[in-house]
């Protein structure tokens, strides 16, 4: 087994082509003038001919990825196509025209410079992903590509690719995308051991893709051949070799963040699959099946007031995956292809009363219990059709819907109020509020008349045509996507949500409160709307790869795209079409062998509004504050007994009223684009060892977010003689470009009648959206050589400017395109620096040995530099928003800014320091190294191996977040003892055995 995985080693990391929503690769190379060609796949049996141009040169383009043979009447030679790549078989020297004789072609010999691509990409094969210690994700895959760095552990496990967010990446399954519109956050997976390529690429991509400013995931799964085999797979996790991280306290001594000793963590994975042919070179199936088993013990030795006791809680995961793809060769010339992935998971959350010290204590009390849905179904469909030499046509539909919801059914607590309690300072996580009461968090507060649980669901097809012309290679197409996104309405548990404060001084929403306070609450009335969200996408492209000489490759193409994005009426909300992206690139090989390659690429990307823009925008939502003085608190629920007086008037800051269409989005609002500049070398200098250097420069054009300050439309109403215009008829935020002259419906004179207008940037008082990101990456390869391989990057880079993107980590806040970041001028403050993804240095290396035989040894080792840290704290009263106005955001935002309590003045007031962003020094460097270990034994008729890895060997503890909060109490802010303590670590050491048998 072990020697059938190092062969294909080699390959497994090359340059890619134009294949950027293809689970495709090609073969191209040069023979004699107008000889015929033919391919042949090994593992179908299907055979296709071709003639070589005027000056010899061919192309098989669109091909299956797999194992092939290219015959002519110099001979044949074996060749593999990976995703997205082209592999180069030549068979006259493009230099001298001379005959090269026959000589084979294999995996672990193919030439790592691929002269006709532009991109920036990487490729990982299963046999290479079997080896290496990486852990089954293919986020982890993608880390090991150089340009990605891991993005804020409050959002999951997903990468930043080239200093875009998190959320700003596609995901594809055999050329279908699988990305999660919702928020860009999530993506449909599949059984990990059905992957068979993973193309990461961080760049460069051709006018056939968009809708993603950061990087991509093609997955291409495995798929039946004419040979029949099956087999499985276990893998072990177990909690007795699992690390924790340390605790982290307070100066005070008391728990912030708990990694206890007691928790447990025992995960297992095992498939089983099936492969061959169900009619012999003409049907074929790959069907696998995955269970799993993993469970994993939370224990807080920590008071949880929400119980008054402590808590543990048991999750387990036992939902069983499947796959299965149906491959059709109907002719040589037409082939269809199904895709099935079945990937529902349903987490059961078991919690525990124990006032013990140890979770081995036998005798726990169930307090709740309660299920988390996510996953769902997916099925592909798609079409090649060869129609002759020169052309191709392919079509593909499919359809995922995803479910991500937690099941109300039986859970305690329905009866009790929210209560959240933040009079205490530095007494848990930044923000400091503590749930009381009998209040069960858990408790799901959605309730839908229809019954209908939430989901995400995607509808999408696209038409591809290849025209091979003489020197050019012309390529266009079309595709649509309908995206709907389900959001149930819901209502606080009790109708009302209450949230205890210190007093310290100053006025309580615009009054000040009696003689002798210390503490007030806000009781607070939420409801929403049930709806469904739509979100229609097209794109039509067009390309032409000319191929000018022997040496010189030239690209252009042109992207057009349309984003359409409804509210729940389906009325069009934020509509933008002719959105053009051109896209231009060259290869030059330098030397004519292939050997030297300089290329560059130059293009503009855009990227689509969320759905979850549209939910936050347009639903009808009802927020309605109230503030009092109180005496007593409920023993059970946690609510104040008596209120006392009515501190100011009632805030009501949503409406309950869907809001028309041009009220909440700009209607000349534009797409978030970037533009992209990327110049490479890459030399092969040595049989089988190759280096190159890249750059990379990114830049956002037009930003997007939402903004809520009602001030700047007064301002302009005013400064134009509209004085019976009145801000409450305006939505409590609004989606615009920052820094840009934006254009509104507005209720002028108070008729009901609204009337476009263009409201220029200086109204707003926010600087324009800034992102940018400068790189330069180096590398250097070693093909596997029937005994070693080895691919080491490093990459300095720069990410700054005054937004992360679609996500804030600062504040981990996920709702994407909808961040805080401009919500108010005075937000923007001190926000321009270096931004959450700003790693300045990132060493990778990564390979594999083989000591002796039927044994291999790994290594994945990864050396980065830390993030910048900002100081977050209150506004200081005196912004262009009003003293008012200001105290009021504080209540409601808490410490959403970059000022910082830096002592108090004479009159012991607070004084509130601006610090820019990102300059209060930096998380640790992260070190990890991983290994692992293969053997396979020698067993007759079965390929069986086992393997151990050790994920971060040395068990290094470094933080990579750190509470940033700086201050608490929005009245008179006080600095907490908990700011720049540890709030997440790496991941700690732990220990994978695997064992897997093939027949």
């Amino acid at each position: 087994m072990l020697t059938r995985l190092a062969v294909a080693l080699g390959a497994c990391i090359a340059a890619g082509q134009l294949y950027a929503q293809q689970a495709t690769g090609s073969i191209f190379g040069q023979a004699s003038s107008g000889a015929s060609v033919t391919l042949e796949n090994l593992d179908t049996g299907s055979k296709r001919s071709i003639a070589a141009d005027g000056e010899g040169r061919f192309r098989f383009s669109q091909l299956p990825t797999g194992r092939y043979k290219v015959t002519t009447d110099a001979g044949s030679r074996d060749a593999s196509v990976n995703v997205g790549t082209g592999t180069e078989v030549n068979f006259v020297s493009a230099a001298t025209g001379t005959s090269l004789g026959t000589v084979t072609v294999t995996a672990n010999a193919v030439n790592p410079i691929d002269v006709s691509s532009v991109e920036s990409t990487t490729v990982f094969t299963a046999q290479q992903l079997a080896v290496l210690p990486v852990a089954h994700d293919i986020t982890n895959v993608a880390l090991l590509a150089p340009g990605t760095v891991k993005g804020d552990p409050g959002f999951g496990n997903l990468a930043s690719f080239g200093g875009s967010s998190v959320a700003e990446n596609g995901y594809y399954i055999n050329g279908f995308d699988v990305t999660n519109l919702h928020t860009f956050q999530s993506y449909f997976t599949l059984p990990f051991n059905a992957i068979a390529q993973e193309q990461v690429k961080t760049g460069g991509y051709g006018a056939e893709y968009g809708r993603s400013l950061g990087g991509v995931i093609n997955i291409v799964t495995e798929r039946g051949s004419n040979d029949w085999r099956f087999g499985g797979a276990a893998f072990w996790e177990p909690d007795a070799l699992r690390s924790q991280g340390p605790n982290v306290r307070n100066p005070n001594g008391q728990d912030y963040v708990i990694f206890d000793e007691a928790d447990k963590q025992n995960n297992v994975t095992y498939n089983a699959y099936l492969s061959g042919p169900l009619v012999r070179d003409k049907l074929f199936i790959y069907a696998m099946v995955e269970g799993q088993s993993n469970t994993r013990d939370d224990f807080n030795p920590v008071t949880n007031t929400a119980y008054g006791m402590n808590l543990n809680a048991r999750s387990t995961v036992k939902t069983p995956h499947a796959f299965v793809k149906l491959d059709w060769n109907i002719s040589d010339h037409h082939l269809l292809e199904f895709t099935g992935i079945s990937s529902h998971d349903r987490t059961t959350v078991q919690t525990y009363d124990n006032g013990d010290a140890l979770w081995s204590t036998k005798h726990l009390t169930p307090s709740d219990r309660y299920t988390d849905i996510s996953g769902g179904d997916l099925y592909v469909a798609k079409y090649t059709g060869y129609l002759t030499d020169s052309l191709t046509l392919s079509a593909q539909y499919g359809q995922f819907k995803m479910d991500n919801y937690r099941d109300p059914r039986n859970l305690p607590g329905a009866d009790c109020p929210w209560v959240l309690d933040g009079r205490t300072v530095g007494n848990g996580a930044t923000g400091d509020l503590v749930p009381e009461g009998c209040y069960n968090q858990n408790n799901i507060t959605i309730s839908d008349p229809k019954g209908e649980n939430p989901y995400d669901k995607r509808r999408a097809g696209r038409l591809d045509l290849e025209w091979k012309l003489g020197s050019h290679t012309l390529r266009g197409g079309f595709d649509g996507e309908k995206f709907t996104s389900t959001d149930l309405g819901y209502t606080y548990t009790g109708g009302v949500y209450w949230r205890y404060y210190v007093y310290l001084g100053g006025k309580v929403n615009g009054v000040t409160p009696p003689a002798g306070t210390t503490e007030y609450v806000r009781a607070r009335h939420v409801s929403a709307a049930s709806g469904k969200y739509q979100v229609d996408n097209t794109a039509a492209y067009i390309e032409d790869t000319w191929q000018f000489n022997d040496r010189w490759m030239f690209y252009a193409g042109l992207r057009e795209e349309t984003f359409d994005n409804k509210d729940a009426l389906g009325r069009s909300t934020v509509k933008s079409s002719n959105q053009l992206a051109p896209r231009l690139g060259f290869s030059w090989d330098m030397t004519g062998d292939s050997a030297n390659k300089l290329f560059g690429t130059l293009g503009r990307y855009y990227i689509p509004v969320a759905s979850n823009t549209n939910i936050r925008a347009s639903r009808a939502e009802t927020f309605v504050s109230d503030f009092y003085t109180f005496t007593g608190q409920d023993a059970r629920t946690g609510a104040p007994i008596t209120l006392g007086q009515h501190l100011g008037s009632t805030v009501v800051s949503e409406s309950g009223v869907i809001p028309s269409p041009g009220q909440y989005a700009a209607t000349n609002l534009k797409p978030m684009y970037q533009d992209e500049l990327i110049l490479g070398f890459q030399h092969a200098f040595a049989e089988r060892w190759s280096a190159g250097a890249s750059t990379t420069i990114r830049k956002v054009g037009a930003g997007m977010d939402d903004y809520c300050w009602a001030g700047a439309f007064d301002n302009w109403a005013a400064d134009h003689g509209y004085t019976n215009f009145d801000d409450s008829t305006l939505p409590s935020c609004m989606l615009l470009n920052p820094g840009r002259d934006n254009a509104f419906k507005l209720d002028l004179n108070g008729d009901g009648k609204l009337t476009n207008v263009t409201i220029p940037a200086k109204y707003f008082m926010v600087p324009k959206y800034k992102r940018r990101y400068n790189a330069i990456e180096l590398f250097v390869e070693k093909q596997w050589d029937e005994n070693w391989y080895a691919h080491a990057s490093y990459t300095w880079s720069h990410d700054y400017g005054n937004a992360e993107g679609y996500v804030d980590s600062n504040f981990q806040q996920g709702d994407a395109g909808t961040t805080a970041d401009f919500d108010y001028p005075s937000f923007t403050d001190g926000i321009n620096g270096n931004l959450p993804n700003d790693h300045r240095h990132v060493f990778k290396l990564f390979g594999a040995y083989k000591p002796a035989p039927n044994w291999i040894v790994s290594g994945n080792l990864l050396v980065e530099s830390g993030g910048p840290i900002s100081c977050i704290g209150f506004l200081p009263l005196t912004g262009p928003e009003g003293s008012a106005q200001l105290a009021s955001i504080n209540q409601s935002y808490g410490p959403s800014s970059n000022y910082c309590n830096a002592g108090a003045d004479a009159n012991g007031d607070a004084i509130q320091k601006l610090v820019q962003r990102g300059t209060v020094g930096r998380t640790p460097w992260i070190k990890s190294l991983d290994v692992g270990v293969k053997w396979s034994p020698q067993i007759d008729g079965a390929k069986l191996t086992f393997g151990m890895d050790v994920f971060n060997l040395l068990n290094d503890h470094n933080a990579v977040r750190v509470s940033m909060t700086h201050d608490t109490n929005a009245g008179n802010p006080q600095t907490v003892n908990t700011f720049g303590l540890t709030t997440d670590y790496q991941q700690p050491r732990y220990v994978r055995f695997s064992a897997r048998m093939d027949f």
